[in-house]
């Protein structure tokens, strides 16, 4: 029988050997997405991967793949400072092969259509590649890296800093080449891909994040466990002008089960308060039991453990 560090290891090689075949999988989508899609018609992306493409229309196709590991490598290193080791060994195999698949694909046939089919089917695919490399702990952008560490020295946000340099690399495109028309629809197709990384990082199920103040937090707290079979927190608060000891509940519940809450909690207290706000991810490690809910369907919380262990 294997002990429990051999299933440790294997289970972490396993991991491993699946995170880079999904980093592989996402710079084949971004390679073909600019081979057949974007750089035909000259349509470029935003941040390194704009640039490499605005230096290949200037210097000749062919030095695209060369480009865009020499520009990248000095954004290896400050993610090497500044950042992790892990991330930068993920970012160095998306990066490699996304230049070997931006060479290998160099003599594919273009895609010839509608100008808004090649925006959005072009920057969907590219959103998709960036995205699976971005999920799994890659990088093919040195301008992500630029913008965290600002974040980290300046308070601007990521998302503040990297449309400040694609807004500025857009522009260079259009006095470059003397095309605005061009510049817009490069603009156009960053969007789509920006998007559609979105849905492939966060996932087309929306998590929420409900506060609910009641007068009756106990008989509330189980007709949510036991009626909509969701786990929730139990926080002990104050009222800060009464000072009057108040119990608060906190659930997490997908968008599609929210409406099905709000009017539970209605229901249960009229006068009710409720807070809710929109989580970017939850993660979450091994429970042990699991509560008899009537319910048990979620996704995102299979076994519905309670959410204050």
């Amino acid at each position: 029988m294997p002990d429990s560090l051999t299933i440790s290891r294997a289970r972490y090689i396993l991991h491993q050997v699946a995170v880079n075949m999904w980093l592989i999988m996402g710079a084949l989508f971004a390679a073909a997405s600019i081979r057949i899609f974007l750089l035909p018609n000259q349509l470029i992306d935003g941040g390194i991967v704009g640039v490499t493409l605005i230096l290949g229309r200037l210097f000749g196709e062919s030095y695209i793949s060369y480009f865009l590991v020499a520009l990248n490598l000095p954004f290896m290193y400050l993610a090497y400072r500044f950042i992790r080791k892990t991330f930068v060994l993920h970012m160095i195999m998306a990066v490699i092969f996304f230049a070997f698949f931006l060479y290998l694909l160099e003599n594919i046939v273009p895609f010839s259509g509608d100008p808004l089919e090649i925006i959005v089917i072009g920057g969907a695919l590219l959103g998709i590649g960036a995205g699976l490399i971005i999920r799994n702990g890659g990088c093919t952008d040195g301008t992500e890296i630029l913008a965290i560490i600002i974040n980290r020295k300046r308070g601007f946000t990521v998302g503040q800093v990297i449309l400040f340099i694609n807004i500025f690399i857009f522009t260079a495109y259009g006095l470059i080449f003397k095309d605005w028309h061009i510049a817009l629809q490069s603009l156009m197709t960053y969007f789509v891909a920006y998007k559609m990384m979105d849905l492939v990082i966060v996932g087309l199920d929306e998590l929420k994040s409900c506060l609910i103040i009641s007068k009756n937090p106990q008989e509330l707290s189980k007709a949510i466990m036991h009626q909509l079979g969701l786990g929730l927190t139990i926080i002990h608060g104050k009222g800060g002008f009464s000072g009057v000891s108040k119990d608060i509940l906190v659930v997490f519940v997908e968008r599609l089960d929210l409406a099905d809450l709000k009017e539970l909690v209605l229901r249960e207290d009229p006068t009710a308060f409720m807070a809710i706000e929109n989580l970017h991810e939850v993660v979450y490690g091994k429970r042990s039991g699991a509560a008899p809910f009537k319910k048990r369907k979620s996704k995102f919380f299979p076994y519905f453990p309670e959410q204050d262990q």
